[in-house]
């Protein structure tokens, strides 16, 4: 009797463990007020813009435009965490290369309002493909440059599209992969919510392909950038290195492989 009533207290605990993690899990996947990435100075000019979605929200944005007419512009997605500000040590870079850039803010996180979800952040980078468009930036003339969570959108936004290129900084392949792998012990295919099946969408990406990722990721495993690389069509290019965790080092290495990459484009 004893045995049986812990069984049942722990299977109670184990059911109320996984309604928390249900009704909470966006709070578990998003991080709006997270600041962990370096802190640089802005040393790139660039225009704060407001860009407004479908559904009326208005996202801060950052644009930069050396040559809209010559150069590429890459719109930069960024991942689950934190601001635009915390992205200042990526895009400071791309002003060493022939480039423009875009790089917008999800809803509900750089003081937009809205709450981020799968749907929701789709709408915001479609918004962005839009607003860029109307600036008479061709698709072709585009890079989208996904970064973790990113990629996911990236993928989404990127099928069946001529963008110039793709590129997916540290993707997963699925996000009920990423929750299965965090969380093996709770039935994750069956709550989540925001699935980013980023693995079933890619065959279908017509653009050249770039993906980045370290062996020591450890909140994407390094397996699932390899997938992607394996399942992408050619033309494609990979940057896999042995010490990178889940941000990448924005080295020397990597900046000449992004700049290879880029200017192969042209």
């Amino acid at each position: 009797m004893f045995i049986i009533n812990i069984l049942k207290l722990v299977l109670v605990g184990y059911l109320l463990f996984t309604l928390i993690v249900y009704f909470f899990q966006r709070n578990l996947l998003y991080y709006p007020a997270v600041n962990n990435y370096f802190g640089e100075k802005l040393n790139v000019p660039v225009e704060k813009v407001k860009i407004k979605t479908e559904d009326n929200i208005e996202l801060l944005s950052w644009y930069h435009s050396k040559n809209s007419e010559d150069y590429k512009t890459i719109l930069f997605l960024h991942g689950n965490a934190g601001t635009l500000e915390n992205r200042i040590y990526k895009i400071n870079h791309f002003k060493d290369v022939n480039v423009n850039f875009f790089i917008i803010a999800w809803r509900g996180f750089s003081g937009n309002k809205g709450k981020p979800s799968e749907k929701g952040l789709y709408e915001d980078a479609k918004s962005a493909i839009k607003w860029l468009k109307n600036k008479g930036i061709k698709e072709e003339n585009i890079i989208i440059y996904g970064e973790s969570l990113g990629t996911g959108v990236a993928v989404e936004i990127a099928q069946n599209k001529n963008f110039a290129g793709v590129i997916l900084e540290t993707p997963f392949t699925s996000m009920v992969n990423v929750g299965k792998t965090h969380y093996p012990f709770l039935p994750v295919s069956f709550l989540l919510k925001d699935k980013y099946e980023s693995d079933k969408k890619i065959k279908r990406l017509k653009s050249p392909i770039l993906i980045m990722h370290g062996e020591v990721d450890k909140i994407v495993p390094f397996w699932m950038g390899e997938k992607m690389f394996e399942l992408a069509n050619e033309p494609k290019y990979s940057y896999f290195t042995k010490y990178d965790g889940h941000m990448m080092e924005y080295n020397e290495e990597l900046l000449n492989k992004l700049k290879k990459f880029i200017y192969s484009l042209n």
